[in-house]
């Protein structure tokens, strides 16, 4: 395995106001881009030639990673003028791919963060002779994802979107977001329009004959696409449960980046991230949450599994759970936000302005 593709268009939309000034891939996850462990796993696995496909706020991207050399990878941008979709992204970078007709070349979704052994997955691509192969994992309940039936050699039977009824779900294994294409299958992609590979490309390929082999992988694996879900998996990367060699320290209770500063008597647990420039002050106690650079906590406050943007503040004493603050905002002193509130970037919320509890 040499080659992958990178899906990092997408809008990001479910995260904003994260997403406003910062395309998905590039939020902080334990201190670093989630795009850097992705790239930093691929290479692990043996990958050194990576084309990301960007599209929403695109220009972001090569100044950060430049040509990749720094993480010991060749890595080349192509930008889409039009959003095309999962197929349409794989089909309009394949120019930049070096992979003869029959080698595998990986593709990997931009906002899935997974323990997947990657290797494994491009041996059981060759060992089966399959024109796509799919991580598949199981989950609890699956309405909300495509689901992927195989027979007892882990050929694909059917793909079947988001079943709603019990009759509908007839397995618990869900496409996972990473593939290994056969090259020349990614040339069979219409080329110039949005194309879906879960809806159009997949289900095609399958009434063609073509073979899809699923391979079930049940480590790690989550969906980075809500504020909670990217809150959580930063956690659970400094923590050490999700596998990355691109974590900047030890995996443990905390993460401190260089510049930050905390006060000695402030409390970070849980996976906590405190970002560089940042400041923690005395008495805060920060859960299972990330500050991201340029933050400010003041003494007292309580921050639980939450993000706070960058260069946001959060006043004294105020409490914060399941909570997103925009880049730039300030919440005032005495204040009390509750899961799912989101602050816009820059927003300003007076001292003891939302409140659960009462005043006194």
């Amino acid at each position: 395995m040499t080659e992958a593709i990178l899906l990092v268009g997408g809008k990001g939309t479910r995260l904003r106001p994260l997403t406003v000034h910062t395309p998905k891939p590039m939020v902080r996850a334990a201190g670093v881009p989630f795009l850097t462990h992705q790239l930093a796993r691929a290479k692990a696995a043996g990958v050194d030639h990576i084309v990301l496909a960007t599209s929403y706020l695109a220009e972001v991207f090569e100044p950060y990673f430049g040509d990749g050399s720094s993480l010991g990878l060749h890595i080349e941008y192509v930008t889409e003028e039009e959003p095309l979709g999962t197929g349409g992204a794989i089909r309009n970078v394949a120019s930049r791919l070096h992979s003869g007709p029959d080698d595998p070349v990986l593709v990997f979704n931009g906002d899935i963060l997974t323990g997947l052994d990657i290797r494994r997955l491009v041996a059981t691509h060759e060992a089966t002779s399959a024109d796509v192969s799919l991580h598949l994992t199981k989950v609890t309940d699956p309405r909300a994802y495509g689901l992927v039936p195989t027979d007892d050699t882990g050929k694909v039977l059917a793909f079947l979107e988001k079943p709603q009824t019990p009759e509908e779900i007839v397995t618990d294994q869900i496409n996972a977001g990473a593939y290994v294409f056969r090259r020349s299958v990614i040339d069979t992609i219409p080329l110039g329009r949005p194309v879906s590979v879960e809806r159009e490309t997949f289900p095609d390929l399958l009434s063609a004959g073509a073979h899809l082999q699923g391979m079930v992988d049940s480590t790690y694996w989550l969906d980075l696409g809500t504020p909670a879900a990217f809150v959580r998996g930063s956690a659970d990367l400094v923590l050490g449960r999700a596998p990355s060699p691109a974590v900047p320290g030890r995996c443990g209770d905390r993460l401190i980046l260089p510049t930050a500063t905390v006060a000695p008597d402030a409390k970070l647990t849980g996976g906590t991230v405190v970002g560089e420039g940042a400041f923690v002050a005395e008495g805060a106690r920060v859960f299972g949450s990330t500050i991201l650079p340029g933050a400010v906590i003041e003494p007292g406050a309580v921050i639980t599994d939450s993000l706070i943007g960058t260069r946001a503040r959060v006043g004294e004493r105020s409490v914060l759970t399941g909570t997103v603050i925009g880049d730039g905002a300030i919440v005032g002193p005495d204040n009390e936000l509750r899961e799912g509130a989101r602050v816009w970037c820059d927003a300003r919320i007076p001292a003891g302005a939302v409140r659960f509890s009462s005043d006194q």
